[in-house]
């Protein structure tokens, strides 16, 4: 049976209402890793943070001490950092390991960040700039951007734009994010992982979820067919294959998409 958890990531990934929140989309995905998790633990110990830092403020109803005394305790006591030294390791995808080594990448590193200023009702967003994450506190009084991955060091827009490398940005790189689309890039960053680590099995898990959530996602089935060939599971990567064809028939590709059906046709037949 569906757990109730995976149901809601479903209905997150495919743009259906869903009251589920990021810390517990983040740890449904990183079931991909470890299916018997159990999420309570992690969700227990952002709990606690929010309280440590309640405990801590002088006055957590101003902005500015809110922000000084997040980043204390976040970045100075537990000493949250990013992961420059295995930057492209799966475990900096996962919720439940940054809480554990206290490493990440931008976008598991502000997920923590948010997901404490939520318990705390306060207004922190998710900022998706090209190349990188970070998050703005925002109360109308008090406005900044914090990069959690450079151990939450305050910003500004200038300072964005240096981090995101572009030389100029928008107004629109600079507007909040949803849900749907932080869960959607942390999923592109273990996709891409997985396929780089030729973890073809993980990379199937996750393609199953993303087609379950949207079945007309065509460049999702072309990926399946993939990682079935790496699994040797041919004739499901023949089936994947064929889906893609089916849902994007002006695909550019798609001649040498049909040159790779026939080639595994006919090794499929000398198998008989």
């Amino acid at each position: 049976m569906e757990a109730p958890s995976t149901r809601k990531l479903l209905d997150l990934l495919g743009r259906k209402p869903t009251d589920l929140e990021l810390d517990s989309a983040a740890l449904e995905i990183a079931r991909i890793e470890d299916p018997e998790l159990d999420a309570s633990q992690y969700i227990n110990l952002l709990d606690q943070h929010a309280f440590e830092i309640a405990i801590r403020a002088e006055d957590l109803s101003d902005g500015r001490n809110f922000v000084e005394t997040a980043n204390a305790y976040l970045f100075g006591e537990l000493a949250f950092r990013g992961n420059q030294e295995d930057y492209y390791s799966a475990d900096n995808s996962f919720l439940n390991r940054v809480l554990e080594t206290r490493l990440g990448i931008p976008i598991t590193l502000s997920l923590v960040y948010m997901e404490v200023a939520r318990r705390l009702a306060k207004p922190v967003y998710g900022i998706a700039l090209p190349g990188h994450f970070v998050i703005r506190y925002n109360d109308g009084a008090y406005s900044t951007f914090i990069d959690p991955f450079h151990g939450g060091v305050l910003t500004d827009e200038e300072g964005c734009r240096a981090l995101a490398w572009v030389e100029s940005l928008d107004a629109s790189m600079l507007a909040p994010v949803d849900h749907r689309t932080i869960v959607m890039r942390m999923i592109n960053n273990l996709r891409n992982t997985y396929f780089s680590n030729k973890d073809s099995a993980k990379a199937l898990r996750l393609l199953d979820l993303l087609i379950a959530a949207e079945p007309e996602r065509a460049d999702e089935h072309k990926q399946r067919g993939v990682a079935l060939l790496h699994l040797r599971r041919v004739p499901e990567a023949v089936g994947a294959f064929r889906r893609y064809l089916e849902l994007r028939p002006d695909a550019p590709d798609r001649e040498a998409i049909e040159d790779q059906l026939k080639s595994l046709g006919q090794w499929l037949a000398s198998r008989n």
